[in-house]
């Protein structure tokens, strides 16, 4: 029979996302008074726009608290030292390097890992340590929300990658396109691709994780930390389904009942797919993640 934790610890798991979901819904009247005595209506009458306003504002909250709790497992992951969905001591894969796009990068919560420097604790930043990235020539952060671009410069600004992490304003589907923005990323000369919380809330999710596939050179990795959809239990799958009524709603579009894993594995031929939910992860999990890497 259960002992009262466990039943306490799958509660607390049941509730949690409407937790976060109340933080979120908590950040709309403050953004929405900000546009008033900014005399924003263009923001104001625009969904879309007033949505990417609230978001940015929660998250520049959620981000660095979701950070400050995964610091240490995204620094393995870019160091190449995750296999099984697990952080280990030494590294089973490269480490990130060359020319990366780094998908959704937000206000920059990433950045700093990519920058050549010191291991020591960068504490305005949750504390993690700055990455050794001797190897990684350039960076593309793909951000079509530009409401997050001042944060997101001053971050690149911060870690001293000026010249190095370029932002690209549009979606995916327009990287290749010089007509969309002041740039073009040829196809297969893409190194290494870093996607951390982002791919529930691309568009087409077939089609944009197919293309950005295609970037890729023969042997380029792509590193990821995503949450998915709900497999092991069908009450939570049903579950999830219902909290997922509201979330995309709250949280700018995030869908919660992608199934990111098996899109990823027919994006294309892998090499070698390293990419596992985490085994610490419960089998209540509402917003469960895979965390690894794909080799093409």
């Amino acid at each position: 029979m259960p002992t009262f934790s466990q039943i306490f610890e799958v509660f607390r798991g049941l509730i949690g996302p409407w937790i976060f979901l109340s933080y979120s819904f908590s950040y709309l009247p403050t953004t929405i008074f900000s546009l008033l005595r900014s005399a924003d209506l263009a923001t104001l009458t625009s969904p879309s726009r007033l949505q990417d306003a609230w978001f940015s504002a929660f998250w520049g909250w959620a981000g660095p608290n979701i950070r400050a709790g995964n610091s240490d497992r995204m620094v393995a992951l870019l160091e190449g030292r995750v296999t099984g969905g697990s952080a280990v001591e030494d590294p089973v894969h490269p480490p990130v390097g060359g020319v990366v796009l780094e998908i959704g990068p937000g206000s920059g919560l990433w950045v700093n890992l990519f920058s050549k420097g010191s291991e020591k604790p960068d504490t305005s930043q949750g504390g993690v340590r700055r990455r050794i990235a001797e190897g990684v020539s350039k960076v593309y952060g793909v951000e079509p929300n530009t409401e997050v671009h001042p944060s997101l410069r001053k971050r690149i600004q911060d870690a001293g990658l000026e010249g190095t992490y370029e932002i690209v304003p549009v979606g995916i589907e327009s990287l290749s396109d010089p007509m969309a923005w002041n740039g073009k990323i040829e196809k297969g000369s893409v190194d290494c691709i870093v996607s951390i919380l982002c791919l529930c809330s691309i568009p087409e999710p077939e089609k944009n994780i197919a293309e950005l596939y295609s970037y890729l050179k023969k042997g380029g990795r792509w590193y990821l930390y995503e949450h998915v959809k709900a497999t092991h239990s069908w009450p939570v799958r049903l579950y999830q389904r219902f909290v997922n009524l509201v979330w995309p709603r709250a949280l700018n579009g995030c869908q919660l009942c992608r199934d990111t894993g098996k899109t990823l594995r027919s994006a294309g031929p892998w090499d070698k797919v390293d990419v596992s939910q985490p085994p610490a992860e419960p089998w209540h999990q509402v917003v469960p993640h895979i965390f690894g890497t794909l080799t093409k």
